[in-house]
């Protein structure tokens, strides 16, 4: 998204990449493809209810979910395209 700020401004910082590390190596698959019956390498830790800057819900363990990268895209292309959707 063009206007969107960047991903450090947005909490995706070295706490996160650690934390997302983490995550994956405890949840290596994907959530969605399970849910297909298919064994899909997770690459993104995705925050269910999009965070849009609350800092709880970016941190919210329960609030996370593993994907892979198709999914959480065609998750975010969703939620991105929805007019309630601002930066």
């Amino acid at each position: 998204h063009p206007d969107r700020p960047s991903r450090e401004s947005r909490g995706y910082n070295n706490k996160w990449r650690k934390v997302r590390a983490a995550y994956l190596r405890k949840h290596p698959l994907c959530v969605k493809c399970m849910a297909d019956g298919k064994f899909v390498a997770a690459t993104v830790v995705d925050h269910v209810i999009p965070h849009r800057g609350d800092a709880a819900l970016m941190w919210d363990k329960s609030n996370w979910q593993a994907l892979c990268k198709h999914c959480h895209d065609c998750k975010t292309g969703n939620e991105d395209s929805r007019p309630e959707y601002h930066y």
